[in-house]
């Protein structure tokens, strides 16, 4: 049997797919796609996210409010989210966070938002997908005060870090950062952590791995991020493709076996 794979973090509703998404998402079962959790940054691109799940079985989706967007939040968005978590094919809250790298939007915007997104989460028992870029401690510090379930995304803290996630109980997702010449850090972690507290994802069209880096990123490139875990972790790659399906499953409380859709309904 082919292998197989469940990308646990892409953005097809962003416009780099406009002009052939529907090609690409066609083709993803062929290549062993079985599963992809689409994630929303703003109550807009969250309601595309979620009518995406209705075309497409194998895609389900994650309504939230990025903290980049979070500047351009308007009163009664928090509310569209939650209006959209009663879809049986939404799955997580996410993807939210703190991004202080660009300060596009100030930190205490960020901050209340965020919080009023976890607290949101548990009231409704749904995981989180978290962003954190160079904001670790406030980022630490609402997690340790709220606990949800989860993923945080596209790791890019150190191995003690990431322990300190896993014992609060949450997954660690990678991307093709992990194949990256200079990814230090991402290569430790991902060889240090619980095997079942791993997740792997594109966070497409950002973050193509070797060979690809640089160019769209898609469900397609899966495979060298997995291979890449693998190998750090002296494992063959089909298990490492089968835990981490698993593992996926598990986080986002989704029923298995998968639907392994072999186009759109």
């Amino acid at each position: 049997m082919a292998m197989q794979y469940f990308d646990s973090h892409a953005h097809y509703n962003d416009a780099a797919f406009d002009a052939d998404r529907e090609e690409i998402l066609a083709r993803l079962p062929d290549a062993g796609v079985v599963g992809v959790v689409n994630v929303g940054c703003s109550a807009a691109s969250s309601e595309d996210a979620v009518r995406l799940t209705q075309r497409w079985p194998y895609f389900y989706a994650a309504v939230g409010i990025h903290p980049e967007d979070a500047a351009q939040a308007a009163e009664g968005d928090l509310d569209r989210i939650a209006s959209l978590t009663s879809n049986e094919k939404v799955v997580a809250i996410g993807e939210i966070g703190l991004d202080y790298h660009f300060e596009a939007c100030p930190r205490e915007t960020q901050l209340r938002i965020f919080e009023a997104q976890l607290a949101l989460a548990n009231r409704l028992g749904l995981p989180v997908i978290i962003h954190d870029r160079e904001a670790h401690g406030d980022t630490m510090e609402l997690l340790r005060r709220y606990r949800p379930r989860g993923v945080m995304h596209c790791f890019s803290g150190s191995p003690e870090m990431a322990a300190q996630l896993v014992r609060l109980g949450l997954y660690i997702g990678f991307t093709g950062v992990v194949t990256f010449k200079n990814a230090r850090k991402a290569t430790e972690t991902a060889a240090a952590l619980p095997f079942d507290r791993i997740l792997i994802e594109t966070d497409c069209p950002y973050m193509a791995p070797e060979p690809f880096r640089g160019r769209r990123c898609d469900s397609t490139m899966l495979p060298r991020t997995l291979e890449r875990i693998a190998l750090l972790r002296g494992i063959e790659p089909e298990a490492a493709a089968e835990q981490f399906i698993a593992n996926t499953a598990f986080c986002f409380g989704i029923k298995t076996p998968l639907p392994g859709a072999s186009g759109s309904n």
